[in-house]
């Protein structure tokens, strides 16, 4: 996939990342949160997404082929959001999913710069950090006392997992064997939830966000509680004075990958249906609903895209 790209490395001040530049030209960019490295597969067919729909792209993550989110300093997106206007960019989006999503909102409701940010299963919450890798035969664990992220040197605050090492992986491995989803994790959080209410503190502050805020989640979404967390930052949206322009859309089926279907096209040109169903449940019961609601998203992302840039 040739496109031309300018690659960052994170340090103090900077962040790690890739401007895949539009070379149709384009005066607006989005940072696409796309997974756990900003030059691997999965962020190529974003920026090629992004491409295809007008604007330029800047994929980010916390690190080299790194998801884990340990107090991950908001100062990065900041960092690229003034990059990006001091380079030719006249507006700036941010586009996230899963916990990328949760960073977009909170990325958003920070800096006013954002104007128009597009939160996919996103959490309305921020979460404890947790790494991943290998420990003690876990692929993740929460980390104690600490954020997924941070402002200024200090942890934003968060929602405790009521599971500590290693009974948080255990959770998740007793969920997910013979569910017929690839992972399950709603335990995680919607047993977290049940220890204790949340604090305001840790509820991100959308109502903050500027311009055109679109929020998608699945009812059958198997890592956590999607649908209910994008109905709550609607009622949140209805309580509190916002200046933007929001959309909170819920599908009964569409799984956790609630992503464009042009997108996923993209990376898996032949044989979409076919993993989906091997990924998640709800795909192989529901294949049709599921596409219907990925083309569905694509329309909608498409059309706020073409909005956003023709204002």
């Amino acid at each position: 996939m040739a496109m031309k790209k300018i690659c960052f490395e994170t340090d103090q001040d900077g962040f790690y990342g890739t401007y895949y530049e539009n070379t149709e030209g384009a005066d607006c960019a989005v940072i696409g949160l796309f997974g756990d490295d900003p030059n691997d597969y999965m962020a190529k067919c974003g920026a090629k997404w992004l491409h295809k729909n007008g604007v330029n792209a800047l994929c980010m993550s916390p690190g080299n082929h790194n998801y884990s989110h340990v107090n991950c300093p908001l100062e990065r997106i900041e960092t690229a959001v003034t990059w990006l206007m001091t380079h030719g960019n006249r507006k700036v989006g941010i586009m996230g999913m899963s916990t990328a999503g949760m960073e977009a909102l909170a990325a958003a409701s920070f800096f006013p710069d954002i104007t128009l940010t597009f939160g996919l299963t996103a959490s309305d919450f921020v979460w404890q950090g947790f790494e991943q890798g290998k420990k003690d035969g876990c692929k993740e664990w929460p980390v104690p006392g600490t954020s997924t992220l941070s402002y200024r040197g200090k942890p934003l605050a968060y929602m405790p997992f009521v599971y500590e090492h290693p009974t948080y992986w255990k959770k998740i491995e007793t969920e997910t064997k013979g569910s017929g989803d690839f992972l399950r994790s709603t335990c995680l959080f919607a047993d977290s939830e049940k220890e204790r209410e949340h604090t305001e503190e840790e509820m991100i502050k959308i109502e903050n966000i500027k311009g055109k805020l679109i929020l998608i989640g699945a009812d059958d979404d198997s890592l956590w509680e999607a649908g209910k967390y994008i109905r709550r930052m609607d009622q949140r949206l209805q309580k509190y004075p916002h200046e933007c322009e929001y959309e909170a859309i819920t599908y009964k089926h569409g799984t956790h990958f609630v992503l464009p279907e042009s997108m996923l096209r993209m990376a898996l040109p032949i044989g979409l249906k076919f993993v989906m169903r091997f990924i998640f449940r709800s795909a192989k019961q529901y294949p049709n609903e599921c596409e219907a609601a990925r083309k569905d998203i694509d329309k909608r992302l498409s059309v706020a895209l073409y909005e956003w840039i023709s204002e």
